[in-house]
Formats: structure tokens, C-alpha cells, sequence
């Protein structure tokens, strides 16, 4: 009997011990530093919960499967379904968008690295933003959200331009005022990877902007810390694995006009390493004749922290895009709604077929406290072929460089501390250019035309080099001064290898005896940049700045086709900005704003000089110089509030955004010279005092974004542009457009491990006519316009938790 009733006692003892809950233990960490955040809320979905540690570690009780809710202020809420209680689970949190003083920027000299700090103009979008639409197109989040910059899209998903503050591109060589065809003066970055080459021309064809995660937007010269960038920088980073969670997911979208696009990612992640991969294929019919579209891609992203001091960046892409061309509207097409396209464009079978591979790894080691080092290699290819009404295009390029950068920081003084960042970049890039004209295909006269005789073949090998350094002395009363100054140089060697030999034989009386090989130089290109800023309360700065960019010479700018000669005494463009501001976030939080006022000057402006033979003796021909400056003069604001900001009641968030932009932007001493139609005489046209063409006076934005306990989230926006001009003479202007948007969707987990997102959205709800791209200084083409009807997606989100 004694027995039994130890035995009795024990197994109730067994028992009691099997029933009690054991502890489900965590770290809450800064996502982009991993410093511990002491004092995050960490709660139970149904009741209970705790706060972090001075280390940032918690413990709450779990008998099995719960959802845990962490919080901190200046953070996003991350919400995660946990299955095994004896797992360890970290999380990592992103700052919040909405708070100037949490959200940091990519590269500063400042101490403080939050954007209310910065003195100059500054603008970060994330998920919240880029996702408000489809989120495959980023012209959609930069447009709505960022005064003062404007992006452009030739086609679906092709043909990607920025203009900063009324700088879009270069001169269109010999043509025209304006290049149309690519992007010149911004330098754009993905994770790191400069997509700008060594020549200074960014292709974006290839991007999957669905893959966006956030962006960064510097406004104005930027050369004291990348280079030859004299509008500005844009920073491109792709969506991160989420730190301690493994997952598989399918995404689907579908749309008007044969819109289809399906995603597969799948996300690896353990405590000091993570991995993300996504494959996808985008269709598209289009909404007019010849704009179809596809893309194909796979991007994965590693990383990866050995220890404390040190954490490893690895990304690779690849993409193969096919974009129809059916070419610019003429004013009177598009004025009268015939959207049928330039016959020449169609029956050439115009396209842009851009294959690319992208590859980069990063390494950040921080030495101690006073010193880090991030330190950059990547490399890009590049092959495509494109087609347009002046024929067929053959390229393949190789780009590669590095980046290396050093942060320091030194206590001087009571009160005082200088920051730093000093560093350098490299890159080279050698490309081969093929030219045919397009010839009627003889056994198939109604077909598209074929590629005819090779016409040209170059061979160019660009190098640019760049050092930098930009310091900021941290004072009492939240004063801080800082300068910087960069240095560039770049070089071009171009090789023409359609060298016909009869042609350069000097016994040859006709022959012309150019060169096969061009090469130029552009040293001490020196760019300054020096800052005042204060910050008031910690919530309220006021600035002002100086900077100053530039803008070398592309291949086809630097010499002379007719006559063998480099174009001696051409000079980079020269961009200085002057630049006042003030930004706060203020009652707690719940309004923030940014207001900017700047006057920028950009002189040696590219035009041309026409020398013309009215004997008809020899070749008339045109070719580029420096002549002129544009004066450009704005104002740009941006306010966002929250209205509703609660984790208990059934409306979560209710935070409407407004936006504003005055442009002024004026010619100056600033001559155009062409060949007459007979190439016997000169055609000059005068554009001083005259407005610049492409940038509409005023621009604004409205919208809000809503999101409930529930699950269910929305957003609504409403976007207007003035009447721009889109030549030079201002003989032409584009008429207003607005345009209204809507998304709405459902988002919620079910059970432990699935996730679901379901959405439905509209663009340009009541139907106006509008246009994606203009074409500058072009005609009798010039519109590129966009769907003149209401326009419907709708998408499915599926993520299995491992």
C-alpha cells in the first residue's frame, strides 16, 4: 500500500511538471544594425506579453503554437506565428517610414544618420509606398510620393528615365537638345550595384521594380560621396529575408489588357545567416498595338553575420526582358485619340530585348567603436538588341568596379564630435556596338522588315574613378557643420572596327584618312559640398547647403564621325546647387514634413555647332560643344500625418499625405545650331530666357493610406501635373492631366504557419488621357501615352511558414 501511494505521488508530481507552461525566449533587434532594442513591447495574440531587457531579450510563457506582436516607437509592429516553444525566435525591426528622426539614410557623414539630420533634400519610400499600386512599376511610387522628381517609362516595363529637379538626361548628341533614349545625369544604385556605367548612362530594362523593397532618392549634385552624379542618386534595394524566419510563398497578379505576372520565393533563415530567392515570369498584351511585354527573372539575396564586428552582403540577378516599340505619337494622334502608332516603329518591328546578369558581394567590418569599413565588388552583363524606325542596335557590355567606404567617429571635445565618411569608386566598362539599317524582307514584302549590311561596329572601353571624403563636426545645442569634396576622373577610348581600309590609304585621292581609334580624358572634376544644419527639440531642423556635380561627355559626344577628329576643349557639364529646407516630426510622431527651396545653375550645357558646305564640295556635318546654362529655381513640400494610430481598436492606421511642387526653370545664353534641310546653310535657334522644356510648372499629390485590426487595408490617390512645355522653343505644351488610383485588400495569418494577402485595385479611375512618357524637342513625334481607361489589377499572396 505504501507503495502505491508514492507511486501515486509521483506520477502527480510527473504530471504537474508536463502541465506547466515552459518560457518561449527572443531577442528584439534593430534591423539595420542588430543593436539590441530595450524596452520593445513583445504580446501574446489573445492576452499576455512582456517587454525586452537592456539586451533586448524577452521571455513570455508558451504551452504550443502562438502569434507574438512586437512593437517599438519609430519601428514597424512585425507580427510571427511560433510552433515549437523551445525555438529561440529573434526579430528584426524596420524603422518607420513615418518618423523623420527613426528613418536612416544610406551614406552620411553625419553622426546621427536619421533623415531629420540631413541637411539637404532626402526622400525614402518603403513597402507601404512602392506596394500602393501593382508595385511593378516604380514610376507609379516615385511620382505620387517624391516632389520635384519625375520618372518616365518608354514602354511596359522599359525604357526607365529620371528626371531630378528638371535634370533628365544629356544632350541627344547631334540630333536635338534632349536625349530621349537613356538616362543620363542621376547615378542609380541596386543593393550597392551601381546601374549607372562607367559612362554615365543608366539602363534599367532589365529591373524587376516588383522586387523593390525601398528606395532613396538624394535631390541635387552629389559628388562629394558618388561621384559624377549632378542631378542626384537614387539607392534601389530589394525586399530582405525576414531575420529568423523560413517560409515558401507564390504570388499571382493579373490585370487589364493580358496583365499576368506569378512570383515563387522561398527564404532560409537562422540565427547569423538568411537567404532569399525569387523567381518570377510578366506578361503583358497591352493596351495598344505592338506594346507587349515579358520579363523573366531570378534575384537571390544573402546575408550573413560570422560574428559581431563583421556581416557579409551577397546579391545576384538575372533578367531577360522583351518590350515592343509601336514608337511616339505625332500631337495630332494623340490629341485625337488615335493611339495606332508610328508605322515606321511597327513595321521595323521595334523592341528592346535587354538579357542581364548583376552580381555583388559586400563585406561591413567594424573595427571597434571609432572605425568600419564596408567594402563593395560587383559586376554586371549585359546583351541585348533593339530595334527602332532608324534601325537595328546589337550591344554587349561588361561592367565591373568596386566600393569601398570608411565610417569614423571622434570625440574632440566636451560636446563636440566629428563624423566621417571617406572612401572611393571604381569602375570599367568595355562594350560592343553593332548598327544595321532595316531592309524589306523579300520573301515576305507585308512582314516586319530584316536587319540589313552591317553599318557600324564600335568598341568602347570607359573607365571612371572616383575619391571621395565629407566630414561633419557635431556642436553643443544640435548644431552640426559639414563639407565634403569628391574627385573624378573619367576616360573614354572608342575603336572603330568598321575600318574600311581603301578609305584611309593615302594614296587613295578620295579617301578620307580618319582614325580608327578616339580617345578622351576629363580630370580634376572637383565636387564640393558644405552644410549648415540645427535641429530644434530633436523634432524640427532647419538647413542649408551647397553642392556642386558633374556631367562628362558620352562616347558618341566626344568626336566627330565625318571628319576623324576629337572634339577638342568639350567640357562635362557643371551642376551647383544652392539649397535651403527645414523637416520635422512633431506631436509625437503624428505629422511629419519636409520643405525645400533650392537655385540650381547648370552651365557648359551641351549644344551644337553646324558647319555646312554650300558648294557641296565635302560633308556638311554638325557636332557638339558647350554653350549656355540652364537656371532652375523650385520649391518642393511634402507632409504626411497619422490621423489613427492604435493596436487595440478596429482601425489600426488612417495616415493621409499630400505633396507639392513649383518649378521655375529657365534657359540662359543658350543657342542650338542645325543643318538646313538642303545641308547648304545654318539653322540657329535661340532658347535663352525661354522655359525648359519637360518639366511642368506646378505638380501635386493626395492620398491615404488605412489599414484595420482585421486585416483589411486600403489606399486611394490622386495625382495632377500642369501643362509642360515639350520644345525648346516653347511652341508646343502638353495639356493637364490628373489621375485617381484605389487598392484595397484583405492581409491576415491562418493558423501558425499560413499567410494570407488578397487585394483588388484601379488606375486612373475616371478614364483621363495621360501620358507616360513626352519626347523633348522630337516632332512631329512625341507622345508616348498612357491607358486612357479605367485600368484593373487584382493579386493573391500565398506564404507557407516552415
Amino acid at each position: 500500500m505504501k507503495n502505491i501511494f508514492v507511486l501515486l505521488i509521483f506520477l502527480c508530481f510527473a504530471f504537474s511538471m508536463a502541465a506547466q507552461t515552459t518560457q518561449l525566449r527572443g531577442k528584439v533587434l534593430d534591423a539595420a544594425t542588430n543593436a539590441p532594442l530595450a524596452g520593445a513591447n513583445v504580446q501574446i495574440t489573445g492576452g499576455g506579453g512582456t517587454i525586452t531587457d537592456q539586451n533586448g531579450n524577452f521571455a513570455v510563457p508558451c504551452n504550443g503554437a502562438l502569434e507574438l506582436s512586437v512593437s517599438f516607437i519609430g519601428y514597424e509592429t512585425e507580427r510571427r506565428q511560433v510552433k515549437n516553444c523551445g525555438e529561440a525566435v529573434n526579430f528584426s525591426l524596420e524603422l518607420s517610414a513615418s518618423d523623420l528622426n527613426t528613418v536612416e539614410i544610406t551614406a552620411t557623414s553625419s553622426l546621427n544618420k536619421s533623415v531629420l539630420y540631413q541637411p539637404f533634400s532626402i526622400a525614402k519610400l518603403g513597402e507601404t509606398e512602392i506596394k500602393r499600386s501593382t508595385g511593378l512599376l516604380l514610376d507609379d511610387a516615385i511620382n505620387v510620393n517624391i516632389p520635384g522628381v519625375f520618372m518616365e517609362r518608354r514602354t511596359f516595363s522599359a525604357g526607365q528615365q529620371f528626371n531630378i529637379r528638371g535634370y533628365g538626361n544629356g544632350a541627344r548628341g547631334t540630333n536635338g537638345v534632349n536625349s530621349n533614349f537613356d538616362g543620363q545625369g542621376s547615378k542609380v544604385y541596386l543593393n550597392g550595384i551601381p546601374l549607372t556605367d562607367a559612362e554615365g548612362i543608366t539602363l534599367m530594362d532589365d529591373i524587376d521594380f516588383g522586387s523593390i523593397g525601398n528606395v532613396e532618392v538624394v535631390k541635387g549634385p552629389a559628388g562629394s560621396l558618388y561621384g559624377l552624379a549632378i542631378a542626384g542618386v537614387v539607392n534601389l534595394n530589394t525586399i530582405k529575408p525576414t531575420p529568423g524566419q523560413s517560409s515558401f510563398g507564390q504570388d499571382l497578379l493579373v490585370g487589364s489588357y493580358g496583365l499576368r505576372r506569378y512570383t515563387t520565393h522561398l527564404q532560409i533563415a537562422k540565427e547569423r545567416a538568411s537567404f532569399l530567392v525569387n523567381y518570377g515570369r510578366q506578361t503583358y498584351d497591352g493596351f495598344m498595338k505592338h506594346t507587349a511585354s515579358n520579363k523573366d527573372f531570378v534575384n537571390a539575396l544573402g546575408e550573413f553575420h560570422p560574428n559581431s564586428k563583421q556581416s557579409i552582403n551577397t546579391y545576384f540577378g538575372f533578367s531577360n526582358s522583351y518590350d515592343q516599340r509601336n514608337g511616339e505619337l505625332t500631337k495630332q494622334q494623340y490629341e485625337t485619340f488615335d493611339y495606332s502608332g508610328n508605322p515606321a516603329y511597327i513595321k521595323n518591328n521595334a523592341h528592346s530585348n535587354v538579357t542581364t546578369f548583376r552580381t555583388g558581394v559586400s563585406q561591413t567590418y567594424r573595427f571597434n567603436q571609432k572605425i568600419a569599413n564596408t567594402t563593395a565588388l560587383f559586376g554586371t552583363g549585359l546583351i541585348s538588341n533593339v530595334s527602332s524606325a532608324g534601325g537595328w542596335t546589337d550591344k554587349s557590355s561588361v561592367n565591373y568596379g568596386f566600393r569601398s567606404t570608411f565610417d569614423t567617429k571622434f570625440s574632440i571635445g566636451k560636446g563636440l564630435t566629428l563624423t566621417g565618411i571617406t572612401g572611393a569608386e571604381g569602375q570599367i566598362q568595355n562594350a560592343q556596338t553593332l548598327g544595321y539599317p532595316m531592309i524589306a524582307d523579300s520573301f515576305n514584302l507585308t512582314g516586319y522588315n530584316i536587319i540589313g549590311t552591317l553599318r557600324s561596329n564600335q568598341y568602347t572601353i570607359s573607365r571612371t574613378i572616383s575619391a571621395f571624403s565629407e566630414w561633419t563636426l557635431t556642436l553643443p545645442a544640435d548644431f552640426s557643420l559639414s563639407a565634403g569634396l569628391g574627385y573624378s576622373v573619367m576616360g573614354i577610348e572608342l575603336n572603330d572596327r568598321f575600318y574600311v581600309a581603301n578609305n584611309n590609304n593615302p594614296r587613295n585621292p578620295n579617301g578620307t584618312n580618319k582614325p580608327s581609334q578616339y580617345k578622351a580624358e576629363y580630370n580634376n572634376l572637383f565636387s564640393p559640398r558644405f552644410t549648415l544644419n540645427k535641429v530644434l527639440s530633436k523634432r524640427v531642423s532647419v538647413y542649408a547647403s551647397y553642392s556642386k556635380g558633374y556631367k562628362a561627355p558620352v562616347s558618341s559626344y566626344f568626336f566627330i564621325p565625318v571628319t576623324g577628329e576629337v572634339v577638342r576643349g568639350l567640357k562635362p557639364e557643371i551642376g551647383t546647387q544652392y539649397e535651403i529646407g527645414t523637416k520635422g516630426s512633431l506631436w509625437n510622431d503624428r505629422f511629419t514634413y519636409q520643405i525645400a527651396g533650392f537655385s540650381a545653375i547648370f552651365s557648359n550645357k551641351m549644344t551644337t555647332v553646324a558647319v555646312p558646305n554650300a558648294r557641296n564640295t565635302a560633308t556638311s556635318y554638325v557636332y557638339v560643344v558647350n554653350g549656355g546654362q540652364q537656371k532652375n529655381q523650385g520649391i518642393e513640400i511634402a507632409l504626411r500625418a497619422v490621423v489613427v494610430k492604435s493596436e487595440t481598436g478596429f482601425l489600426k492606421s488612417l495616415s493621409p499625405f499630400a505633396n507639392f511642387t513649383y518649378s521655375n526653370f529657365k534657359y540662359e545664353d543658350f543657342k542650338f545650331q542645325q543643318l538646313s534641310s538642303d545641308r547648304k546653310s545654318i539653322t540657329e535657334v535661340d532658347f535663352s530666357n525661354k522655359t525648359v522644356a519637360g518639366v511642368p510648372p506646378v505638380t501635386f499629390n493626395l492620398g491615404f493610406d488605412l489599414e484595420t485590426k482585421a486585416g483589411l487595408y486600403a489606399n486611394m490617390t490622386y495625382s495632377y501635373r500642369d501643362p509642360m512645355y515639350y520644345t525648346s522653343d516653347n511652341v508646343n505644351k502638353t495639356a493637364a492631366y490628373s489621375l485617381l488610383n484605389a487598392k484595397v485588400g484583405f492581409q491576415y495569418p491562418i493558423g501558425t504557419h499560413l499567410g494570407l494577402n488578397v487585394y483588388a485595385g484601379a488606375n486612373n479611375i475616371s478614364g483621363q488621357q495621360y501620358y507616360n512618357m513626352v519626347f523633348l524637342n522630337q516632332l512631329p513625334d512625341a507622345y508616348l501615352p498612357g491607358p486612357n481607361k479605367s485600368n484593373f489589377f487584382g493579386g493573391l499572396q500565398v506564404k507557407y511558414i516552415l
